[in-house]
């Protein structure tokens, strides 16, 4: 079929997990991310930062965490600012929340760490585009040291009681393990319309809609083997269209493409090549 670009007011919308423990995991995400729980249906919790849901959580008592599949490799929240980096850093340290990395990508700042399930998590923020830097049309991203003493430096001055996430947090990326990197580019570009923005080497790429630096990155880090039916993790992660007639544009591609589409309560839900769910919606 004929790659369509996918409209670049597209953004991401709240990322739906197993989790195994649920007061475990409102523990952790209330109390080291600082969201709110904005209602509970059954075994299922929604999460965020006062507005829109950032997170669904669905409890399996008998999941447990693999390695070595392909899935979620971590989903990002994106903060409005380097304060707010701060702030997040702040607490996380004073909750002695493991963290598992830190990085500058030049076009961001960011903090890695997972959840209780190992469900894994980047905070960041991002630089203002003005700031971006090109090599040709080609932009430029790294996996530099975080500036950590720079960050925290933004809070100089300011003594005011941590209040929780702030209401304007979004998700911003989600980061997934795949199969085939190849296979990946043939769905989220060339069916879905997502535009490439980097390969980095053959085993990632970084795809987004609106000359963003990502929405989606897709890597074979983790191997070919698709995760057990009771493994925590990703249920789906949620795409937003602008509107009824973008949704219905990127619908047709897929459908054109002979892949199965099914209309959900939630929005439209299909699968990527190794069944990391996605529900195409409007905001």
């Amino acid at each position: 079929m004929t790659n369509s670009t996918i409209h670049p007011d597209t953004v991401l919308g709240y990322v739906h997990l197993t989790v195994s423990d649920m007061g475990q995991s409102l523990d952790f995400y209330q109390q080291s991310l600082g969201m709110t729980i904005h209602r509970r249906e059954g075994n299922t919790a929604y999460l965020g930062a006062g507005q829109a849901d950032l997170l669904m959580l669905t409890e399996n008592r008998e999941a447990r965490q693999v390695r070595g599949t392909t899935g979620l490799y971590h989903f990002a929240i994106l903060v409005p600012s380097r304060v707010e980096l701060a702030q997040s850093l702040k607490r996380i340290a004073e909750m002695r929340t493991p963290v598992e990395g830190f990085a500058d990508h030049l076009v961001s700042e960011a903090i890695y760490l997972p959840d209780p399930d190992g469900n894994g998590i980047e905070i960041y923020r991002d630089r203002p585009r003005a700031e971006w830097q090109y090599s040709g049309n080609q932009l430029k991203m790294a996996t530099d040291p975080l500036d950590i003493d720079g960050v925290m430096a933004e809070l100089q001055g300011n003594n005011g009681e941590w209040s929780g996430m702030h209401s304007d947090t979004v998700i911003g990326h989600i980061h997934l393990h795949v199969a085939n990197i190849a296979q990946a580019e043939a769905f989220y570009n060339g069916v879905l319309g997502f535009d490439l923005v980097l390969r980095y080497g053959p085993s990632a790429s970084f795809l987004s809609a609106g000359g963003y630096h990502h929405h989606i990155g897709v890597n074979t880090w983790s191997g070919q083997t698709l995760p057990p039916p009771n493994a925590v993790g990703l249920r789906w992660y949620v795409i937003y269209l602008p509107n009824d007639d973008e949704l219905n544009k990127v619908a047709d591609h897929i459908r054109n493409a002979g892949l199965n589409l099914e209309e959900q309560q939630e929005g439209l839900f299909l699968q990527d090549p190794v069944q990391n769910g996605i529900i195409l919606t409007t905001h």
